[in-house]
């Protein structure tokens, strides 16, 4: 996980919290680097999708709790 992280845990959440290291992004960035070799090899396709599908999860995640209140509803 890569991103720009707030110095100590954000407004409203305790510093001891167990996920602080997770709440203090103030971005996420997911992402796989593949070398010139993979790129070029006959089965970098499948291994992009395959890379993807793996990153999925975390996206749908992101839009779900971005796209909902804090009850849970849609937006």
């Amino acid at each position: 996980m890569q991103g720009e992280q707030l110095k100590t845990a954000p407004k409203g959440y305790d510093k001891t919290h167990e996920a602080v290291d997770l709440l203090r992004y103030k971005q996420f960035i997911v992402r796989r680097y593949f070398t010139d070799e993979e790129a070029l090899n006959s089965s970098f396709l499948k291994e992009a999708d395959t890379t993807f599908k793996r990153m999925r999860p975390f996206l749908d995640y992101m839009s779900e709790v971005l796209s909902t209140d804090t009850n849970g509803l849609t937006k």
